[in-house]
């Protein structure tokens, strides 16, 4: 069944968003004997004052920051034919700090068919005119909460219906996932919750809930599975593998890398027969992540975290042609992913 919430198309959006902590990853050199990880209350450094919001555009995807990126690929399926269909997703970390740091030139360098944003922390009515990028229909969904979670779906090609959340009122309240339906397949991106940080001694309290959403979201991309093949990409907030975080060891009971979650992200693959990508591609690739904390130069060091996937249904693998994910693209603490399809 489609979902039944209500956004608006072509500029359009929905309600609000709800809050979101993410664990920091233990930001050492990697050595071999690892200590514990004390995590902090809150996983993200604090925001800088208005004023410091300027200084730091410089240090966003401005155009003199991503000209030296190459976006060519002559990326090929099994068949040996060449992609012609490409889609990003790209957790942008409040999407008016993202478009003051230079977010739309990257837009304009990578021209994707379909440029899925997460974590937009953006109401409708808040939402920034530039937010609006020429030769793309827009849609935008934001959950009911004010400054957390949202995302946003840009294509140049008019998906035939656009839905919102997956028709269950106590997920949907959260404004996170975004379904459109296409001729061939459908796009789903969603920003999953990540489970409340945990201090020593304390039980992830989301956790039932998460499960919950599990079972429920599954069901959902059943449903969608059963009449056309599916596309889905977001930000998972798990680490499915070792090989997916720069300090397994040090992460193991924490939100992000709980074993209830990995065992989660399993189940989602096993049983809706969906294809993780990038590791379809690069089985055994390390130091490949998407997420980096401010603190510490961790990006700098390349200690953290890949939590950003592009699954497929089975059917599509045959289309597969590459996942890429940009790295050297800033302007957020995570980076660009794309999927190229022929």
């Amino acid at each position: 069944m489609a979902p039944k919430r209500k956004g608006n198309s072509a500029n359009g959006t929905t309600a609000s968003k709800s809050k979101r902590q993410k664990v920091d990853d233990d930001v050492s050199d990697g050595d071999e004997e690892e200590e514990e990880e004390v995590v902090p209350k809150k996983g993200r450094a604090k925001k800088p004052p208005a004023k410091a919001a300027k200084a730091s555009k410089a240090k966003g995807p401005s155009s003199s920051s991503i000209k030296d990126v190459n976006f060519d690929i002559d990326a090929e399926n099994a068949d040996g034919n060449k992609w012609n269909f490409k889609i990003v997703s790209w957790n942008v970390n409040g999407i008016r700090a993202w478009i003051q740091k230079g977010g739309l030139d990257y837009i304009e360098q990578e021209n994707p068919d379909v440029f899925c944003v997460m974590e937009t922390k953006c109401s409708l009515d808040k939402m920034p005119p530039e937010a609006t990028v020429e030769g793309y229909t827009n849609y935008m969904l934001s959950g009911d909460a004010e400054g957390y979670s949202g995302v946003g779906l840009y294509t140049k090609i008019k998906p035939i219906n656009v839905s919102y959340g997956i028709d269950v009122e106590d997920h949907d309240k959260e404004g996170r996932v975004i379904t459109a339906e296409f001729e061939k397949f459908y796009v789903l991106e969603f920003f999953l919750l990540l489970l409340d940080v945990p201090n020593a001694g304390r039980k992830l309290i989301r956790l039932n809930y998460r499960k919950q959403w599990d079972i429920d979201f599954r069901s959902y991309l059943k449903q969608l599975d059963e009449k056309k093949p599916v596309i889905l990409c977001g930000d998972l907030n798990v680490a499915h593998e070792e090989i997916d975080l720069a300090n397994p060891k040090t992460n193991k009971r924490n939100a992000g890398f709980s074993q209830e979650e990995r065992d989660g992200f399993g189940e989602l693959l096993s049983s809706n027969k969906f294809v993780d990508t990038f590791r379809h591609f690069h089985p055994e690739e390390k130091g490949a992540y998407t997420f980096w904390t401010y603190m510490m130069n961790a990006r700098a060091k390349n200690v953290g975290w890949r939590l950003d996937y592009f699954l497929t249904s089975e059917a599509l693998t045959p289309n597969l042609c590459e996942n890429v994910i940009r790295k050297e693209v800033l302007g957020s603490d995570h980076c660009p992913i794309v999927l190229f399809l022929h």
